[in-house]
């Protein structure tokens, strides 16, 4: 099947491209980008005045299954990314059963291939059931495609074994993915310790808590050699370590949640449920150290951190709610109404950072509309001005501390190997 997606403005960063012109998609993949193409196409879409990008991939989202399907599963996750221009995702392991074994990596991965909107890679727990104590079937899960390893929602205290995972992970030439928060005083605090927590009276997590354990992992990255990721990263004093250690020549990346980027400790004023999140949302230094981290390449990629729960869970007490809340959604709208028509960060460097150097990262082969790639593509217009609805979202989790945002940028259009998964905010399910 033939695709022309003609007049937009293309805009990809793995060819330094933004200009305007037609793309022309054959057989799942991208045939040609040229200033005007004129071919017989079974479908031709006029994208004038509109932004065609590659496909989002998204490195941190959860899915929930196997065994929370009350908050998530892969279809409703992988629809919600497709409406969102998210068109890979990476699920973390912290499901149950925790993803820690190959046979749990090949069903997710089986499932997601007849039942998904979006590629859908699978990090594999880095210890059995996520307990920090004995290392999991690393090496099964790599032959079965695991991408990575991961005990996120959860730091591995214990140094021996998170170094001798670095050592197993060097060997598998997979990156290991740190959740790094020191977990005795996380466990202390529902929210980030500062002015606001203690305005709000509840008992708040300190940033240094993020930078020790940030510190330690950056250290075993230098003496293993191994490549350590560091997720979500929300403090100022772990942008600065790594940024040091990077400039060491450590084998050390970091990714942004837009959440981070975006909203300061304030949105949990009120005792607002939807803005509890792990690590919490900080104080505005920690977001501004964050974007300027993003700008000078400490920070690699941005990221969703999608983590919906089911309404019942969210609607209690403030210490009582999980954390997380979805983003597949709003995350590119977000971005480009805070970051974008403010004039703090290009075009270019955000889909750099939510697709181009994610895939790049991890070995994916999306991120690029060179010709010949995959065709995953989001076509998005940049002016049209929307607000955040939740009751329009596909993702089954409801509670967004973005509710009720006035957004200006929207996707209008995703492609998944050349297919519309996405139209108009609908998805297409033929």
């Amino acid at each position: 099947m033939k695709i022309l997606i003609k007049n937009g403005h293309v805009v990809d960063p793995s060819q330094s491209l933004d200009t305007t012109a037609d793309v022309l998609v054959e057989n799942g993949h991208v045939k040609e980008i040229a200033p005007h193409i004129n071919v017989k196409c079974e479908r031709v879409f006029d994208a004038k005045g509109l932004a065609v990008i590659p496909g989002l991939v998204d490195m941190h989202t959860h899915l929930r299954e196997p065994g929370y399907e009350a908050k998530e599963d892969i279809v409703s996750g992988t629809q919600a990314a497709a409406h969102g221009g998210v068109t890979t995702v990476a699920c973390m392991p912290n499901t149950k059963p925790v993803i820690d074994s190959s046979i749990l990596v090949s069903g997710v991965k089986a499932r997601a291939e007849q039942h998904g909107f979006a590629h859908v890679e699978v990090i594999g727990a880095i210890t059995k059931n996520s307990e920090g104590k004995e290392l999991s079937e690393m090496g099964d899960m790599a032959a079965r495609g695991a991408v990575a390893f991961s005990d996120d929602g959860h730091h591995v205290s214990s140094a021996r074994v998170f170094l001798l995972a670095a050592q197993y992970a060097k060997a598998l030439n997979k990156p290991l993915i740190s959740h790094a928060i020191d977990e005795e005083l996380n466990t202390q605090g529902f929210m980030h310790e500062g002015i606001v927590s203690t305005r709000l009276g509840i008992p708040g997590v300190p940033s240094v808590a993020e930078d020790m354990a940030v510190a330690r992992d950056c250290l075993v990255a230098q003496y293993t050699g191994a490549h350590v990721h560091i997720a979500h990263v929300s403090t100022q004093g772990a942008v600065d370590l790594i940024r040091h250690f990077k400039k060491q020549g450590v084998h050390v990346t970091a990714e942004a949640a837009v959440h981070h980027l975006t909203l300061t400790d304030e949105a949990c004023s009120g005792f607002n449920t939807a803005a509890k999140i792990s690590p919490p949302l900080r104080s505005m230094e920690h977001v501004r150290a964050l974007r300027q981290g993003v700008l000078d390449g400490t920070i690699d990629i941005i990221v969703t951190d999608h983590s919906p729960h089911a309404s019942e869970e969210k609607d209690v007490e403030f210490r009582y709610a999980p954390n997380g809340f979805p983003g597949l959604e709003t995350s590119l709208g977000v971005l480009l109404t805070d970051l974008y028509h403010t004039g703090q960060m290009d075009l270019s460097t955000l889909i750099n950072k939510m697709s181009c150097e994610p895939a790049r990262l991890f070995g994916l082969p999306g991120g690029t509309l060179r010709p010949g790639a995959v065709a995953d593509i989001a076509i998005v217009d940049l002016a049209r001005e929307w607000t955040v609805d939740s009751n329009r979202f596909y993702t089954r989790g409801k509670f967004t501390p973005f509710e009720g945002k006035k957004c200006k940028g929207q996707v209008v259009a995703t492609l998944l190997a050349g297919k519309f998964v996405m139209e108009n905010g609908e998805i297409q399910c033929n």
